[in-house]
């Protein structure tokens, strides 16, 4: 383990200064897809069917506690609003599907952005790590191959180290719009179906 940490460390070294905003973007963007994963996952399993929300609407009674998915979620935020007034029950649905819907959306956009950003600081590194060998070509010329090779390496290294963060991070993202989707689908489609039980 200890040796892993060592190679770790002097590839991060190897990078430059570019690769510390590097890892960082790596790490806000993990954190968020763990969070997305986790809460639609949650919302995916333990769901009660469409009939059993309806039913749920027209008796005024809450789900069980152990039923987590989007439906029971949908019906248990709308009975904790309801009035009774069947005109206004209609609105309070239309408020809590578009609320629900809205955060099926959240940290998506910032996730896509951050699989964005990943290769654009992975070719400043590259610019930087160029520069720098030109620096050394300006004062030794071609012959030092020594010095020559950090620049490069620093080039190399961060180019590698934008595309490893970003292309996972892209298709996560495109997984997660996916679910998220299909997850607005399920409450657009639980809200029709209980609209006649208002």
């Amino acid at each position: 383990m200890k040796e892993f940490w060592f190679h770790m460390e002097s590839y991060i070294r190897s990078g430059g200064g570019v690769m510390i905003p590097i890892l960082g973007v790596s790490f806000i963007m993990w954190m968020l897809i763990i969070n997305r994963v986790y809460v639609m996952r949650k919302l995916f399993i333990r769901n009660i069917p469409r009939q059993e929300a309806g039913t749920l609407v027209k008796e005024n009674r809450m789900p069980h506690k152990k039923y987590q998915g989007v439906n029971s979620l949908l019906v248990r935020e709308f009975l904790s609003k309801r009035t009774g007034n069947r005109e206004f029950d209609g609105y309070i649905l239309d408020e809590t599907v578009i609320r629900l819907i809205a955060s099926m959306d959240r940290y998506l956009a910032l996730i896509g952005v951050l699989s964005g950003v990943a290769p654009l600081l992975g070719l400043l590194g590259t610019v930087v790590g160029m520069m720098a060998t030109f620096d050394v070509i300006t004062i030794y010329g071609t012959g030092n191959a020594r010095a020559m090779a950090g620049g490069i390496s620093v080039a190399l290294i961060t180019t590698q180290t934008g595309l490893l963060v970003s292309i996972p991070g892209l298709y996560m993202s495109g997984f997660l719009t996916r679910r998220a989707g299909n997850l607005k689908q399920r409450i657009a489609g639980t809200a029709m179906y209980l609209r006649r039980f208002l």
